[in-house]
């Protein structure tokens, strides 16, 4: 049996933008019938909130769209990530860093900006977490506006 493509989403601290990525990527898959072909999870750069779930502003958020993330734990990026995934999306420039150097040379894990790899620019998504559930909409729709550039640049076998 063929592995399926696979996507990590991270952040800082696993608890708001990558869950919501990993969550609305999922749905935009599962929507278009290409989520049983592409195997999506998220992780953090960080320890500080590993087993707990994801900001309850980001789970009301995601579920005003539709979207449960609830079930969500948080996660720190491990070695072997590096050679589960595919594909590992950062939603700043700093979580790319920091990814970046943790990377062994051997890995075969491509090591991207999210909205940049998904065609929305060259931009962070900001983090909301010491903001207001305004700013957790607008990460929100970025997250949203980058899961369909994913999901149509891997329609179109770009990847």
């Amino acid at each position: 049996m063929v592995r399926p493509y696979s996507i990590l989403m991270v952040c800082m601290g696993n608890i708001c933008r990558s869950p919501t990525a990993e969550g609305v990527l999922r749905a935009r898959l599962d929507a278009s019938d290409f989520g049983k072909r592409v195997h999506v999870d998220s992780a953090a750069t960080g320890d500080s909130h590993v087993g707990s779930a994801p900001d309850p502003r980001a789970i009301e958020c995601a579920l005003r769209h539709g979207i449960d993330i609830s079930a969500q734990r948080a996660r720190r990026l491990a070695y072997e990530d590096f050679e589960n995934f595919d594909l590992l999306l950062c939603a700043d420039r700093t979580i790319l860093h920091e990814t970046r150097i943790r990377k062994p040379r051997t890995a075969h894990a491509e090591v991207e900006l999210l909205l940049d790899w998904a065609g929305v620019g060259k931009k962070d998504v900001p983090d909301p977490y010491y903001g207001n559930s305004k700013d957790f909409e607008r990460a929100f729709k970025l997250i949203d506006s980058a899961a369909t550039g994913i999901a149509t640049r891997l329609h179109e076998g770009r990847y």
